[in-house]
């Protein structure tokens, strides 16, 4: 097991990265927790994979458990099936010590966290995250939000975690679809600050699509160190930790544009990530052969290169609601080179129009 510490002004967490993690929860949750009460919050996915094995690992360390099963999906990521997660803490009389636990990707643990930061003005909660975009973004950070139709993650709060618990082993059982959009928000992360580990993401691709365990555990590992850092910087996304939305101005706008669910979040982000890359070419900071990689990593784990055709008016409109709108202007977040990133604030709208009708948009 490797264990990497998330150090806040106001709090510190561990990560624990490995495989077989699961059956050691409850000996790894126990210290953490406030109460020997827990309300487990998984979706109808998951529990019939994992939910026995985690409750019985917590009732092993003397925690007692109630479960509640969500649907399914990024469509449900809404105020009704939010409520269900309140309905149950209601029914276990729930204490303002009672810690929710995430087990799911990562809809179950927003809305978990969520949850847990409303729950009687704030309440415990531990990450349990079964795909690989919640093991190497979302579980990590305290970012918690549920969708409004009209935009993503648009109602929600920081919210820390007391621990991130990624079991690798996990990973096995997700659909090949789910691990290539995971792969999408680890590549992020060598475009906005590592170009040595973009090159052994372009030089391991094969290996993490086949799940090495090798592999996965260091993009794992790299993904969290390097989001761990920004957020110890920059919790409440004031300045650095924007650069983590590489991609998601224009994913979001695919997501909510499409319909929630149609694509998955990692789909939309790889193709929004070229966008932004094709911006930041038609702004002097990209150059074309740092384009073609980009997206050739993407072609080669089988995430889309091409954006769907929302049309310019649409584009803007539901761009428009991005959470990094500041005085009523867009701000993109964009690649300067391979390892590097900016936010950009004044986009010539020209350049812009250009690449929302440009090589990475679908006919």
């Amino acid at each position: 097991m490797i264990t990497l510490d998330l150090t806040l002004p106001d709090c510190r967490y561990p990560i624990h990265i490995g495989r077989g993690l699961l059956d050691r929860a409850g000996e790894l949750m126990a210290p953490v927790l406030p109460q020997p009460r827990a309300l487990i919050v998984t979706n109808d996915v998951v529990a019939p994979l994992y939910l026995a094995r985690l409750e019985a690992s917590l009732a092993a360390a003397g925690i007692q458990t109630r479960a509640v099963v969500l649907p399914d999906g990024e469509s449900h990521k809404d105020w009704q099936t939010l409520n269900l997660i309140f309905d149950a803490l209601i029914d276990m009389r729930a204490e303002r010590k009672t810690t929710l636990v995430a087990l799911g990707g990562g809809v179950v643990g927003d809305m978990t966290g969520f949850a847990a930061a409303c729950w009687q003005r704030g309440a415990p909660f531990v990450q349990v995250p079964t795909t690989l975009l919640a093991q190497v973004d979302s579980s990590v950070g305290g970012k918690t939000a549920i969708n409004h139709p009209a935009g993503k993650n648009m109602i929600g709060a920081f919210w820390q975690p007391r621990l991130v618990l990624a079991d690798i082993a996990l990973l096995d059982s997700l659909p090949p679809r789910e691990l290539s959009a995971g792969l999408a928000e680890v590549f992020k992360y060598g475009l906005i600050g590592d170009a040595g580990f973009f090159d052994w993401c372009e030089a391991q691709a094969a290996a993490l699509m086949a799940r090495d365990a090798d592999a996965l555990i260091h993009a794992v590992r790299r993904s969290c160190e390097m989001k761990a850092d920004i957020v110890g910087q920059d919790e409440k996304e004031q300045g650095v930790r924007a650069l983590l939305n590489l991609g998601h101005t224009f994913g979001h706008a695919i997501e909510a544009g499409l319909g929630f669910g149609v694509w998955l979040h990692g789909e939309a982000v790889a193709a929004g990530m070229l966008l932004a890359a094709d911006l930041a070419a038609q702004l002097g900071r990209q150059s074309a052969g740092e384009l073609d990689r980009i997206e050739a990593l993407l072609a080669a784990v089988q995430l889309p290169v091409r954006a769907p055709d929302l049309g310019l008016d649409a584009w803007l409109s539901l761009m428009g609601h991005d959470k990094k709108v500041d005085g009523g202007h867009l701000r993109f977040v964009v690649p300067d080179g391979i390892g590097r990133a900016s936010v950009e604030s004044d986009v010539d709208a020209e350049a812009l129009a250009r690449v929302l009708g440009g090589r990475f948009i679908s006919r």
